[in-house]
């Protein structure tokens, strides 16, 4: 049997000889990795969004998931008033989930 087959047959069966500790500690690697690349920067993005709308107040210009734009004009629990238009002032009524984007009004 030449050499370069021998080495490659050898090569091949290494993996199955690890055995089930070396199976246990890829699959705890691979959940390591899923955790550090995909739930923790989630969780980080999530506690962030609801320290923003945990500190929204009236004036401040917020962006709603739907796209519309204005400024809240009152707070009470999870509900918010935003009114939008300039001249009219037209108030829309949603829960502070819908909100996408805050724009802090400008402390003087």
């Amino acid at each position: 049997m030449p050499m370069f087959l021998t080495a490659t047959a050898d090569a091949a069966a290494a993996p199955a000889a690890m055995g089930p500790i070396g199976l246990v500690v890829q699959l705890v690697l691979m959940v390591a990795v899923f955790y550090f690349i995909l739930i923790r920067p989630q969780k980080k993005k999530d506690k962030a969004f609801k320290e923003l709308l945990a500190s929204l107040e009236v004036g401040d210009e917020v962006t709603t998931i739907g796209g519309m734009y204005g400024k809240v004009a009152k707070i009470k629990d999870e509900k918010v008033v935003i009114e939008c238009g300039t001249v009219e002032k037209t108030k829309i009524y949603l829960y502070k989930w819908g909100i996408k984007d805050v724009k802090q009004k400008e402390k003087a």
